[in-house]
């Protein structure tokens, strides 16, 4: 994903947004050091996202999970999408207003990952299951964690599509250019069909993702009401 050229707005990486790179990259070399590139190490254990029933799970993992990542590729296109986009949405709110929407883009992507967890949980008591099949079905769900900036990063998508919904965006591997605002749209949407039809293998945590894109677009829908600020 691309910008078409809009000069120097685009290029400058703002304060909160290097830093934020800086701890993903080093909580990543964190997670390789100390217990490698296995899902369940004891990294995971500790500040990743679990399941609300898990004996693993702790309050403090709705914030420590969206510094940590499944690997080199999700954290590079992570943090790809936030320096190409965060910088931009920054530098017209600040440093201080930009970290507190991104925290709670985090936390509300956390809350939302949690809401799919106890539906899944509830669906249990509606299907004809074997005592067996429910206490593995019960165990697998408490076995689940999630990781990852990428519901933060939604939320600044969102953002970015309402401050600059007319900027062309290059999305691979569509040949031309996509206005950003039906980019955004285009991106929550898939995440809202892969969170519905549960495809087999398929362990993105779609929800946290339309969860974080939600509470982004509110707050800066909110935020605006009084300040209106859209370019491009």
């Amino acid at each position: 994903m691309a910008y078409n050229n809009y000069g120097n707005r685009f290029q400058r990486t703002t304060p909160i947004v290097l830093n934020l790179l800086i701890i993903n990259v080093l909580v990543y070399f964190a997670q390789l050091a100390f217990g490698g590139s296995e899902p369940l190490n004891r990294v995971n254990d500790l500040f990743a996202l679990h399941h609300y029933k898990s004996d693993e799970f702790r309050p403090y993992q709705l914030v420590t999970h969206m510094f940590m990542h499944g690997g080199f590729f999700h954290l590079l296109f992570n943090m790809l999408a936030l320096w190409m986009f965060g910088s931009v949405v920054e530098r017209v709110w600040g440093p201080k207003r930009f970290l507190t929407f991104y925290l709670i883009c985090g936390l509300a992507a956390a809350l939302t990952q949690m809401g799919s967890y106890a539906f899944d949980y509830w669906q249990i008591d509606q299907m004809s299951l074997t005592p067996e099949m429910e206490i593995q079905y019960q165990q697998s769900m408490r076995m689940a964690c999630t990781v990852g900036a990428s519901g933060a990063i939604m939320g600044v998508l969102a953002a970015f599509g309402y401050l600059f919904p007319n900027t062309e965006l290059f999305i691979m591997p569509i040949p031309f250019p996509v206005k950003a605002k039906w980019a955004i749209i285009g991106i929550i949407a898939l995440d809202v069909f892969g969170g519905i039809s549960k495809v087999p293998g398929d362990n993105i945590a779609h929800f946290a993702h339309v969860g974080g894109a939600i509470a982004g677009f509110l707050i800066v829908l909110y935020w605006n009401k009084t300040n209106r600020q859209t370019f491009f």
